[in-house]
């Protein structure tokens, strides 16, 4: 059985003059995968989605 891609999305806050300085999430139904955008092959965080959502409730406005 093969996993299929994971398709990696930036906010849409990011700033494209800075195109390295961000995370990039994909979401799964049953995980959040979270890498950083400047050296995406290495190590990547998976949160459960209500982790996820809890984290984005922290965030300033």
């Amino acid at each position: 059985m093969s996993t299929p891609e994971l398709q990696w999305f930036k906010s849409s806050y990011s700033s494209s003059n800075e195109p390295g300085d961000c995370v990039e999430v994909a979401t799964t139904p049953t995980a959040v995968h979270i890498r950083d955008s400047k050296t995406p092959r290495t190590a990547q965080l998976k949160i459960t989605p209500s982790a996820w959502a809890r984290f984005l409730t922290t965030l300033p406005t």
